[in-house]
């Protein structure tokens, strides 16, 4: 989170105010992915009292990282995005919430460090609680169920009454995404992210090669820093972090509730977090996702996958950001190891020829899920890194620069994702399983893939 809050009197804005502003013209639209509501009279109660609550951001946050983003689009620095893929409100604990951002805080050391590059720091965290799903049913037994769509609609155990939407939980995830950027502020504000405290983030975690590897970097660091201390260097700047919250924006009764009208521009803001993404099962052109997303002014994302045509690239930065601007707009490529070297190019010269203004992340998590032998729902580590290795291979031979990381992590030692130097295999899935959708990379993991991309960053 940024100190400097400019534009952070946002208010409670009324509901023809944001209709004047053009916000409403998504419900003209066809929408995907969203809950049937069995009770309009409740989700109205529910979403009438979200238009009343506090925005859990600015707008002056989001504008500062959108000029962050713009950096990292010219290669100035590098985005590090990483979270839960659903995160659970049971989990909203402050121990998780501490070991995803130590993941995060020392995932940023080593590629700043090790690469010598700024990293923009943003969470999955405090708003990620939606989750699109392949079926709006689920069948177990010859029972059928509503399907579970995140915490923020149902809950996921498999009965009648938990699987029943309930618009209540709206307002559950407004509070919990509070509790959870008051302690966000308060660990990268309060003085446990100074990076002279980097030894100290390694605490609590077994050794292994991995952390072994940090250790010695955080000596590095440490001696660094004790120079410069001595040399009477100015430590204001290493005793804070920023950290920018993010979630895809797929509830759209959620994200409508918490827009709100900035009182310095008077343009409309989702204030449910700093960087909103559009996945890549809702990013149809005449979609209410896009629509909505074209209307707010934060920094936002898309999602591409292997489908995605360089026309459909195109169109969409002419939809979502037709000014052009820097930082606006992000582009996550999400292709699959077996796809990316194939499917990314046409894309990035695409926009690279059209001199469009965007970021580009890599997502090498969705495309290279699969069930295992056991029936578990896992990736390969290996097969993770080559679809990274290979989003550089695409953007060094293109001239255009790879500006960020997009993963799913956490900060426990689960057992989600097979292989890394824990080889954790089929039958070693069993022992930490633990995530409700989607395999995580635990923190062992995020740790590996961050020494593969520092390295990744500084060839040529």
């Amino acid at each position: 989170m940024s100190d400097a809050v400019p534009g952070s009197d946002s208010v409670v804005t009324t509901d023809a105010a944001l209709a004047t502003a053009g916000v409403d013209s998504y419900l003209a639209c066809e929408v995907k992915q969203q809950p049937t509501w069995p009770d309009p009279v409740a989700l109205k109660r529910a979403t009438d009292r979200l238009k009343q609550v506090p925005p859990l951001v600015f707008a002056g946050e989001a504008d500062v990282l959108r000029e962050h983003l713009a950096a990292a689009g010219r290669g100035e620095a590098f985005v590090l995005q990483g979270g839960d893929c659903a995160e659970i409100f049971s989990e909203a604990t402050a121990d998780r919430i501490r070991n995803k951002i130590k993941t995060i805080l020392q995932m940023a050391v080593v590629l700043t460090y090790g690469a010598s590059t700024p990293v923009i720091k943003m969470g999955r965290m405090a708003g990620q609680y939606a989750k699109p799903r392949s079926s709006d049913t689920e069948t177990r037994d010859g029972v059928t169920l509503p399907a579970y769509r995140g915490d923020i609609v149902n809950s996921f155990a498999f009965t009648e009454e938990s699987r029943t939407p309930n618009p209540d939980r709206l307002l559950d995830a407004y509070h919990v995404s509070a509790s959870t950027l008051n302690l966000i502020r308060a660990f990268t504000q309060g003085g446990f992210a100074d990076l002279r405290s980097v030894h100290a983030w390694n605490k609590g975690f077994s050794a292994n090669p991995a952390y072994a590897k940090y250790e010695q970097m955080a000596s590095e660091i440490d001696r660094a820093v004790r120079f410069m201390a001595a040399a009477g260097g100015d430590f204001d700047a290493l005793k804070t972090v920023e950290l920018f919250s993010s979630h895809e924006a797929l509830l759209l009764d959620y994200e409508r509730a918490l827009t709100r009208l900035d009182s310095r521009s008077g343009l409309p803001y989702d204030c449910s977090a700093h960087f909103l993404w559009i996945g890549e099962r809702t990013r149809e052109l005449d979609g209410a996702h896009v629509e909505f997303l074209s209307k707010v002014h934060n920094p936002i994302g898309v999602k591409l996958g292997p489908t995605a045509t360089p026309a459909d690239a195109l169109a969409l930065a002419h939809r979502l950001n037709p000014e052009n601007i820097a930082g606006r707009l992000t582009f996550v490529a999400r292709m699959g190891a077996g796809n990316v070297r194939d499917a990314l190019p046409p894309l990035v010269e695409a926009v690279r020829d059209a001199g469009v203004a965007v970021t580009w992340l890599t997502d090498p998590m969705h495309g290279n899920t699969f069930t295992s032998d056991s029936g578990y729902k896992t990736r390969r580590f290996d097969v993770i890194l080559d679809e990274v290795t290979g989003f550089f291979e695409v953007h060094r031979a293109a001239g255009t620069v790879p500006g960020g990381l997009h993963v799913e992590l956490t900060g426990d030692d689960v057992t989600e994702v097979m292989g890394g130097t824990e080889e954790i295999d089929d039958n070693g899935l069993a022992f930490r399983y633990e995530t409700k959708v989607d395999p995580r990379l635990n923190h062992q993991q995020s740790l590996e893939m961050a020494f593969l991309v520092a390295e990744l960053l500084t060839k040529k």
